[in-house]
């Protein structure tokens, strides 16, 4: 059918284009690895957008500068000075002190080591009780920290075993499952009498993300088949006084009053690094001495470490600056006593495969069932709702709803559904002209194309007026005629016939040989349709009169055109079982249509009215009635007229009328009058033929008297 055409295979390749596109999209957000960067540089843009509580914690870094190394000694710097500045740092009172310092083996450079391996070297006593008497750098560091709320650090070793380096018990409760935490054989770190020293051992070790950027601080890590916490971690938990983890159901680490949710791969997700807070909580080691410096210190959660890049811990951040990884943990431990922990959840994937689908869904069904513009403004609205859907999260839960793929989704497929609308349009617009633009009006036709709805092609019941046309002889005159020449004269006629039709705001219905179905006020309304189907019949007559006198149509014997014209009710729509397109009308008023056409041959005239369009005529007085007609179909005889001559007089019009009033009651005296008009009107085949027949109605009525 039509309709289907026009309908049905846009919605069906749009919605499978639809669902092809989200189920890229979903292939793309679960396995490239430049969409998920793409993402996350998205989630560093949100992040630094909103404001950061973790920026006022009481979280101060202790940063050995290149100030400090031309003061205090180039790097490396020995053990002994090291613990003279965490002396110094203690001595203001902090609360925790975690060391961003890779303390790794036994010190081999204080005096006491040289003497030690000398010893070893040449199998001396004197030397080795000489080196048990010499300043040993592990001893004076351990004595340093000793009792004291120091956090050192460990790094995870690819290569050995763990060590039996002692760390602070984690309790599971439950079952608990981190596939993509971080593992590693072993760690190195402090030898064993430094190490046990301090309140606790912190993994320093940071990993990059596919592009290269630090965007998240380890919480807890595998090495050699045990949990080991990271540095921030463990130095929030001595800052907290506690003396052991809880890992709880769903994966919720709590250490005193504070916890966070440990996600898949055990790590934290930093905010973006701030210059300005950075450098409100930094002090330079060269400093830490000075009175205001201790006061600085006191009470607070200090991180020591390095922003020399000799010392090579300079990590590229999140917006591609260079940050100390000092400063990257100092943010993750200010994160951490505030609660700041923005995470995607595991489950947050699932939610957002199905926003996924339900933005498709939308974007597609916008287009097809909505205006243009309007659809338009609902997936707008759709992409904006779920950025205020990640606003919500992030603000509400601190959970990071990817914030691109359900916009671009309802947005890509709104375009590619509005563009197979507007497709689908244009192939609808140029299928609707072809079908119509010899058969309709153009205004009509380019209102129909653009709004195809008008068309009720599955059928409707209209009050139409219809109108046949047949060329008299036609048949006769095809079989004497040169081939060549009726065509083209039967062209031309076409032509001129379809243009006259067309111009009175008629359809063309249908092209039958030489007769035409023209119908008025379908498939659209026409004002006036009555009266514009009358014109059309009676320029239909002053055409075919003057083409039959032209050279080649009155050289054929091309006959008159005879009219009818009848106004009903008649079913309209589209026809032919999806094969071919047919836009017909049918009912009673068709039939009766073509009964008047008939009639014109035995009545004498060239337009035959009907009583439904007589009816609804503006100026009836156009008509001369033809009187009552026995029309195959109908149960009673009908009035039918046909137009007044031009060549009547107005007295002659009115002697007519009075004789035709008289047809009933006196068809003796209507009889005579007729026959006298009729002398004076030689021409007028149709008033002869009503005298004709008003004149059998009196004698059949006189012998019936």
């Amino acid at each position: 059918m039509f309709g289907k055409i026009l309908h049905g295979g846009p919605k069906a390749r749009s919605a499978a284009g639809c669902a092809l596109l989200a189920l890229l999209l979903l292939i793309v957000t679960q396995t490239l690895g430049a969409y998920e960067a793409l993402r996350e540089r998205t989630f560093d843009a949100i992040l630094g957008r909103i404001p950061n509580p973790a920026a006022s914690a009481p979280v101060v870094v202790v940063d050995i500068d290149r100030a400090s190394l031309e003061r205090l000694g180039q790097w490396p710097w020995s053990r002994e000075q090291l613990a003279s500045l965490v002396t110094d740092v203690l001595a203001a009172g902090p609360q925790a002190v975690g060391l961003d310092i890779l303390i790794d083996g036994a010190d081999e450079r204080s005096p006491a080591a040289l003497a030690r391996r000398l010893a070893d070297m040449t199998g001396s006593g004197a030397v080795r009780d000489l080196a048990a008497g010499l300043p040993d750098g592990d001893a004076v560091l351990a004595a340093a920290i000793r009792s004291k709320p120091v956090v050192q650090g460990l790094a995870l070793d690819p290569d050995r075993p763990t060590e039996q380096l002692a760390t602070v018990p984690i309790l599971i409760q439950g079952q608990s499952d981190m596939p993509g935490i971080w593992e590693a054989l072993g760690v190195s770190g402090p030898p064993k009498g430094v190490a046990g020293a301090g309140a606790g051992l912190g993994v320093l070790s940071l990993a990059g993300d596919a592009d290269g950027r630090i965007r998240r601080v380890p919480l807890l890590m595998l090495a050699g088949g045990r949990l080991r916490p990271g540095l921030a971690l463990e130095t929030a938990r001595v800052a907290s006084q506690a003396s052991a983890y809880v890992l709880a159901r769903g994966n919720v680490l709590r250490w005193g009053k504070l916890s966070v949710p440990i996600p898949a791969d055990a790590t934290l997700r930093l905010m973006p690094p701030q210059g300005a807070v950075m450098a409100r909580r930094t002090i330079s080691a060269a400093d830490i001495a000075s009175r205001a410096s201790q006061t600085f210190l006191a009470g607070k959660v200090v991180l020591l470490g390095s922003s020399a890049p000799e010392l090579g811990g300079l990590r590229l951040a999140s917006g591609g600056e260079l940050v100390p990884s000092v400063q990257r943990q100092a943010s993750a431990v200010a994160q951490l006593l505030t609660g700041v922990h923005p995470r995607r959840p595991w489950s947050i994937e699932g939610y957002e495969v199905v926003a996924i689908l339900v933005a498709a869904g939308i974007g597609w069904a916008a287009a097809f069932r909505l205006p243009l513009l309007l659809a338009g403004l609902v997936a707008l609205a759709t992409a904006v709702g779920w950025w205020l859907s990640v606003a919500l999260a992030l603000r509400g839960w601190q959970v990071l709803l990817d914030p691109i793929a359900a916009p671009l989704t309802v947005l890509a497929c709104f375009g590619l559904s509005g563009l197979t609308v507007a497709a689908d349009s244009r192939r609808r617009e140029a299928v609707l002209r072809r079908r119509f633009e010899q058969h309709l009006a153009p205004e009509l036709v380019t209102r129909i194309a653009q709004d195809p709805s008008l068309l009720k092609l599955a059928g409707e019941t209209r009050v139409a007026s219809i109108l046949f046309t047949d060329v008299e002889g036609f048949t006769a005159m095809t079989e004497r005629s040169d081939p060549t020449m009726l065509i083209r004269v039967l062209d031309r006629y076409l032509d001129e016939m379809s243009a006259i039709i067309v111009a009175h705001g008629g359809m063309v219905e249908k092209i039958v040989g030489d007769g035409f179905h023209g119908l008025f006020n379908a498939p659209l309304d026409l004002d006036g349709h009555a009266d514009k189907a009358v014109d059309c019949a009676c320029a239909i007559r002053v055409f075919s009169e003057r083409f039959a006198e032209e050279p080649e149509p009155r050289a054929l014997g091309f006959g008159r055109t005879r009219v009818g014209v009848e106004t009903g009710p008649v079913i309209v729509g589209d026809v032919g079982g999806g094969t071919r397109l047919d836009y017909t009308a049918y009912g009673n008023a068709m039939n009766t249509a073509a009964r008047l056409e008939a009639a014109n041959k035995d009545l004498g005239s060239a337009i035959c009215i009907g009583p439904g369009t007589a009816a609804l005529l503006t100026d009836r007085s156009i008509l001369r009635p033809l009187g009552k007609l026995e029309v195959r179909g109908r149960s009673e005889p009908m009035q039918v007229c046909d137009i007044w001559p031009d060549t009547m007089s107005p007295a002659d019009r009115k002697a007519y009328l009075a004789a035709a009033a008289l047809a009933t009651e006196s068809p003796h005296d209507a009889a005579a009058v007729l026959a006298r008009l009729a002398e004076s009107s030689p021409d007028d085949v149709a008033l002869e033929r009503f005298a004709q027949r008003i004149g059998l109605s009196a004698r059949s009525w006189t012998a019936k008297s």
